[in-house]
């Protein structure tokens, strides 16, 4: 009996074991694969934005021009006849200081630089014209003959005078061009085909009425005719504001600037 009951409690031990593993190979084929496997990682923060590159500041505007230093002589530049921005839009601000403090200016200054010790020295700008005209030595006539025109011509643009001739100008425009309309047409076709730089001139001879154009700093007073109106066709005189387009320019100066009251009283 005791030997039966001893192989009975190894066979039902047997059993146990078996079903014991059997159970574990179960529960482990049913558990989740790889329950510990790491999470996702994150994807990565988008970098932050570069700061925005500033505007560059402005230019600064440029410095208004100084008058040439004029060393002491006889030769002194009359003031300018009005303000620097009075012919605006049609000669701009900085072409009127540039040209009149700079360009004008430095005929005066030349003039008194090399006229003591010579037999200019005492003559007026009008008598250096005519006479430094013969000379070999063109250094007094362009320097007079050009101060002597810009002065003509500042006179001629001050504001407030008529936008027409009357009078006897009119009339002798009249007899010599037809209208007013075609002595500017004519004017403006002849400062077109000036070459380089120089004036064109509206000039009398008694009662004749012509238009001439005239290199560098000469005139009609070279050949005795009168000068009435000039035009000042170097580039300085207007190129700030019209670049290359002369008769554009001439064009707007005759149509909108001339006095025609000081045109008038040049008449002889």
């Amino acid at each position: 009996m005791k030997e039966i009951s001893r192989r009975a409690f190894v066979a039902t031990a047997a059993v146990s074991a078996s079903i014991m593993a059997s159970r574990a190979v179960v529960a482990q084929e049913q558990a989740p694969a790889n329950p510990q496997a790491p999470a996702e990682t994150p994807p990565a923060a988008a970098p932050a934005p570069e700061p925005a590159t500033p505007a560059p500041a402005p230019a600064p505007a440029p410095a208004a021009p100084k008058a040439a230093a004029l060393p002491a002589g006889p030769f002194k530049q009359p003031p300018l006849p009005f303000d620097e921005a009075a012919l605006d839009p049609v000669i701009g601000e900085r072409t009127v200081a540039l040209h009149y403090l700079r360009h004008h200016a430095s005929y005066y200054n030349n003039l008194n630089a090399i006229t003591p010790g010579t037999k200019y020295a005492k003559m007026s700008l009008e008598e250096i014209i005519v006479e430094g005209d013969h000379d070999v030595d063109k250094r007094f006539f362009n320097n007079a003959g050009q101060a002597w025109n810009h002065e003509r011509y500042w006179e001629m643009l001050k504001p407030g005078g008529p936008k027409v001739p009357g009078g006897r100008l009119a009339q002798l425009i009249y007899d010599n061009f037809g209208s007013v309309a075609d002595l500017k047409e004519k004017m403006v076709v002849a400062s077109a085909n000036l070459f380089g730089s120089g004036w064109t001139w509206l000039a009398q001879d008694g009662s004749k009425l012509s238009i001439m154009n005239a290199n560098g700093g000469d005139s009609p007073l070279t050949i005795g005719k009168t000068p009435l109106l000039g035009i000042d066709v170097w580039e300085h005189a207007y190129y700030l504001d019209y670049e290359n387009r002369r008769p554009e320019h001439v064009k707007a100066v005759l149509d909108k600037l001339v006095n025609w009251d000081v045109v008038a009283s040049r008449l002889k």
